[in-house]
């Protein structure tokens, strides 16, 4: 029992404090709407007041990028004519539910096991992983996932809107890494041509980058386009003079091995 009433109380301590962090940024969504008093509550103790709840709901709005609507429903019942936030209908809330608690118990095991004190150990929150999203999948996993479903030209599209939408954010990855990495398991998985619109596009983002320029190179090999592969290592070697592997693969190629 005294577990469970530190576990909440820890829990309790670190989303209150990431939501008046949110709030003082300017940022969390609003939480409008909510009831004086929490009905259905099956994670957070019986005695949660409003007053708890409605900062841990901000900061988890906050850190989905979503509304309460997202987990709670929207929709009045008939005999009260308000959102029915008590409503278990939505998976979404259900699945809030499964992470809080997994939330919980990665920062009791944490603060039990690395034999730190309370005060230095990094508590878990739910923008830890979610940073304004609110399914986190990487960016290459998601890029991938739509070439394989819809084609290359429609993830290169979901790129540049994902770009637009959150760069500067947390969100998502727009480093060199995302494409470059979409562009090299595209290879692996025998897309040439996925491979080489993911590079294309990252060397339009990223004009010094050595690695789209040499994966470009390996799909023209692959097209037979010796010359235009020979180019395009040239100019992986040019922006990354000390690679010595490039220089490898280009004597290779030019020797005709």
């Amino acid at each position: 029992m005294k577990r469970c009433s530190a576990a909440w109380t820890l829990l309790l301590v670190v989303f209150v404090t990431a939501a008046i962090s949110a709030q003082g940024r300017g940022g969390g969504a609003a939480a409008e709407g909510l009831p004086p008093s929490p009905h259905n509550l099956q994670f957070f103790p019986k005695e949660t007041t409003a007053a708890q709840i409605v900062p841990i709901m901000r900061n988890i709005n906050a850190a989905l990028g979503v509304n309460c609507t997202y987990c709670h429903n929207s929709e009045p019942p008939a005999d009260r004519p308000t959102n029915d936030f008590a409503s278990d209908d939505k998976q979404t809330k259900k699945t809030a539910r499964v992470m809080l608690g997994m939330v919980r118990d990665i920062n009791m095991t944490l603060r039990t096991n690395l034999g730190k004190a309370a005060a230095d150990v990094t508590q878990v929150q739910c923008v830890t992983c979610h940073r304004g999203v609110a399914i986190p999948r990487p960016l290459q996993a998601v890029l991938l996932d739509t070439a394989q479903k819809d084609g290359v030209n429609k993830a290169v599209a979901q790129y540049q809107e994902l770009r637009k939408q959150y760069y500067g954010k947390q969100a998502y990855d727009f480093s060199d890494d995302t494409l470059v990495g979409a562009a090299q398991q595209s290879l692996m998985n025998n897309k040439p041509a996925d491979a080489l619109a993911f590079a294309q596009v990252n060397i339009a983002y990223n004009p010094n980058s050595a690695r789209s320029y040499q994966i470009e190179s390996q799909v023209y090999q692959r097209q037979n386009a010796k010359e235009a592969a020979i180019e395009s290592l040239q100019k992986a070697i040019q922006l990354d003079p000390m690679n010595q592997g490039y220089k490898n693969q280009l004597q290779q190629l030019q020797s005709g091995q």
